[in-house]
């Protein structure tokens, strides 16, 4: 169980298959299968012998995807890097990863020459371009140098939204499992066409590197995100399938025009954070496909729950069906999953008891690269891995987030679940964006803050939006302060960080 076998796999069944297509250059699977050998053997040329790291700094592009299964071949590990990130930042992930070698895109010529000055002879056998490295290798010839199922594949470093980036390993049974789980769950095939917009350096992407080419389906990719870009890849490549974070869906289901073009999209699935009802509407409104509400963690491979209506909520009115979809979703195939107190035991099935999501499953990490306490800290007594995220879970086993545990804010007494507030705003027609988090208040504790970013050429007041919360939900849960910015802050993946709007309130 190797993620090099999904593309030796697919090269015998599907090998005239153009699967990969980024504008005018189109690779079939036998080329590809070919092109990932050489990236091996270029890889085994600079000195990279199975077991080490390989950092990849790359956009969404044709040659990632290559990278994924070249470094496999040559049984290192993939070291996923956050192109968002600083020289600092990235330098220190390569270090504590280990890394000996780094594969990089043109675009990103520059920095990796910044990334060999800053690590000196930590990264003893260089940086090099992977077109140049897909173009000059010699491919490596059977048997390759495959890593055992258990070996770690890859390693994703945590945003650090809540402290240092942690290196989550996760190992070729878990990457396998998953895409095959998702195979199946989803209905993938070779007539689907998968939009890489999503970071392909995060899970809310790369998971389909592995279970759309394990099908033998068509890949296209998107270097750069733009609302109207991202629209029109889907339009222009016939793309069937795709999963893009919320934000980049509110930014797109918003654009002028997004509901004019013809698309051949199946379903839209979202993760990666909440997502408001309304946002779900305007999903369903403009692209006509089914829609998918997906929930998952690096540390997981990363789904862990899908909103896919059971046959039985398939015979619900239209709006209770909406009305599940809009849930975080039942539990993911082959997860064991509960929602339980703080004691370690099971909530009410009831959609209202509120506990933490904890897992266990073939998808789950077996822990943080290098870091024995922070892996100790994640899992319980019964070893399953435990999420910090808040949810209810009803009597047909649909767990649906209301918080992370970190982000509940703490008023007058009361709890208030800044997705609950989130949902309200985005109601409100003037509302491009926003976050709802808590800041320390002497009467209160916490008060309740909102950023919000305004759609172009709308108008609105704190006072107005707070009225417009107090009309829907209890007055102490609207916000007591509410500040107009121009752009919310991101993680790399594109997920709305709240410490960075704390820590710049404050």
């Amino acid at each position: 169980m190797n993620v090099f076998d999904f593309l030796a796999d697919a090269a015998r069944r599907h090998g005239a298959v153009a699967g990969m297509r980024q504008e005018a250059r189109v690779v079939d699977y036998a080329t590809a299968e070919r092109l990932a050998r050489q990236l091996g053997g270029a890889l085994h040329a600079r000195g990279v012998r199975p077991g080490d790291r390989v950092g990849v700094l790359m956009h969404n592009e044709l040659d990632h995807l290559l990278a994924y299964f070249g470094v496999a071949a040559a049984g290192a590990i993939l070291v996923s890097l956050n192109t968002r990130l600083s020289v600092g930042e990235q330098a220190n992930i390569l270090r504590h990863a280990g890394a000996v070698s780094l594969l990089h895109d043109a675009a990103h010529d520059g920095r990796a020459g910044e990334l060999a000055e800053a690590l000196g002879g930590g990264l003893p056998h260089g940086a090099m371009r992977t077109a140049d490295a897909l173009a000059a290798g010699t491919p490596l010839s059977d048997p390759l140098p495959l890593a055992a199922d258990d070996d770690p594949a890859h390693l994703y470093y945590t945003s650090g939204t809540t402290g240092a980036p942690k290196g989550v390993v996760l190992t070729h049974r878990n990457v396998c499992t998953h895409a095959r789980a998702a195979v199946q769950e989803l209905g993938l095939s070779a007539t689907d066409t998968w939009a890489h917009i999503a970071p392909m350096f995060h899970l809310a992407d790369a998971w389909a590197t592995f279970a759309i080419t394990a099908v033998g389906g068509q890949h296209v990719f998107l270097p750069h995100f733009t609302p109207e870009a991202a629209l029109d890849l889907l339009a222009r490549e016939r793309v069937t399938i795709t999963n893009l974070v919320p934000t980049m869906l509110n930014l797109m289901v918003k654009a002028p025009g997004a509901g004019e073009r013809r698309y051949a999209l199946r379903a839209m699935l979202s993760g990666g954070a909440p997502i408001a009802p309304d946002v779900v509407r305007r999903i369903l409104a403009t692209f006509r496909c089914d829609y998918v509400q997906t929930y998952g963690m690096t540390e997981t491979s990363p789904y862990l729950t899908l909103s896919l209506l059971t046959p039985a909520a398939q015979q619900l009115p239209p709006d209770e069906q909406l009305r599940m979809k809009c849930k975080t979703g039942r539990p993911f195939l082959g997860v064991t999953l509960q929602v339980v107190d703080d004691a370690g035991a099971p909530v009410k099935a009831d959609g209202v008891a509120v506990g933490e999501i904890r897992v266990k499953g073939a998808t789950v990490t077996p822990g943080y690269w290098r870091n024995p306490e922070a892996t100790a800290a994640a899992f319980d007594a019964d070893g399953f891995l435990r999420t910090g995220d808040l949810a209810t879970i009803d009597a047909h086993g649909y767990v649906d987030i209301v918080d992370r545990k970190k982000d509940v804010i703490k008023t007058g007494g009361e709890a208030v679940y800044s997705v609950e507030v989130e949902n309200v705003l985005y109601a409100h027609p003037a509302i491009l964006e926003c976050a709802v988090f808590g800041l320390p208040d002497p009467h209160w504790g916490e008060r309740v803050v909102a950023a919000v970013v305004l759609r172009p050429g709308t108008a609105a007041t704190a006072d107005e939006l707070i009225a417009f919360c107090k009309a829907r939900i209890a007055h102490y849960k609207a916000p007591k302060d509410v500040r107009f910015i121009d752009a919310l802050p991101r993680t790399g993946s594109g997920k709305i960080t709240k410490k960075a709007l704390r820590d710049a309130a404050q």
